[in-house]
């Protein structure tokens, strides 16, 4: 049912693209979906937001390519990543989903200068691939632990590698925070506030892995009080892998959490980013500040939505 509804919804998305004649002026991106690690990352929703806030800046051309699910058969899922400047990955799934294959040819796709972008649970994908978690820098849960890579925070305005032994991946309650642009002159943080707040959404924590070529543009204090680890931890980031750009935001768990300005703007500049290198996108009159989020209604989840899985967001005291 929640697959034939995302069929329906994103082909309402493309009567709103542009026409065909303006197509190739515009960025041709992906977005991989398909499949997530548990229900409570439902890619049927988040995949149209996606899609939308990307076409409604005008500078893309948005393709969903949705991957066989589990079970699936592979041996003809070819994408064709040379047809895209950038793909966006919401897509969780485990080593053995893909093909040795399929894997070298995304890992070719990004290392010859394709762009990749990483959104929330993407960076849970593939632990043991080791060119994805090069690609996205950290990662958390399916297994990863100190094997994988150091711990990656910030302690004392400092970056800090640390690798005492132990799981990767927490998160406390759902409950809006701070976030603080750690890199402030880089094309995806340049002009916005130094800190802003988040709606309600996931704090990723303990969150390692390689961490090669990879600049934490923004960070967030997490907090002991919702089962935190009292660290700065990495909120956005940009990497190198090759010619290939990647930016990763852990933000994202759902529509609600999606619907933050913060999140639609960051996530615009940082597709246009991984896709051509630089960011000509305005930062809008409406971005969050140091003490407010801010939403759009276009974006507020359906009347009588709750998010689906896991638990609900905590209730302010």
């Amino acid at each position: 049912m929640k697959r034939a509804l995302f069929i329906a919804l994103a082909a309402a998305a493309c009567l709103w693209a542009v026409p065909a004649s303006a197509a190739g002026k515009k960025i041709p991106v992906m977005i991989l979906t398909g499949e997530q690690g548990g229900p409570y990352h439902a890619w049927e929703e988040t995949t149209p937001y996606l899609k939308r806030m990307l076409e409604e800046t005008g500078l893309f051309d948005v393709t969903v390519v949705v991957a066989p699910p589990r079970g699936g058969d592979f041996s003809t899922f070819r994408p064709e990543w040379s047809k895209y400047k950038a793909v966006v990955g919401n897509y969780d799934a485990p080593d053995e989903r893909w093909p040795d294959e399929l894997k070298a040819s995304f890992e070719a796709y990004v290392r010859n200068g394709g762009g990749f972008v990483s959104v929330h649970a993407a960076d849970n994908a593939f632990p043991n691939w080791r060119e994805y978690n090069l690609m996205i820098g950290i990662g958390g849960w399916r297994g990863r632990t100190e094997k994988h890579g150091p711990y990656w925070y910030v302690k004392d305005g400092k970056v800090v590698s640390d690798t005492t032994p132990g799981p990767a991946g927490s998160h406390g309650a759902r409950l809006p925070f701070k976030i603080r642009n750690f890199v402030r002159h880089h094309p995806v943080t340049e002009g916005l506030p130094e800190e802003w707040m988040h709606a309600a959404d996931e704090l990723y924590a303990k969150m390692r892995g390689p961490g090669e070529n990879m600049t934490m543009l923004s960070i967030a204090w997490s907090d002991p009080a919702n089962r935190g680890t009292d660290r700065e931890e990495p909120i956005l980031m940009a990497l190198q892998y090759g010619k290939g750009r990647v930016f990763h935001t852990v933000l994202g768990h759902d529509i609600a959490a999606m619907n933050c300005v913060g999140f639609i703007a960051t996530f615009q500049r940082g597709a246009e980013w991984a896709a051509t290198g630089k960011v000509t996108q305005k930062v809008p009159p409406d971005f969050p500040t140091a003490t407010e989020v801010r939403t759009r209604p276009e974006y507020n989840p359906p009347p009588g939505w709750t998010s689906p899985g896991g638990r609900p967001p905590a209730k302010k005291q």
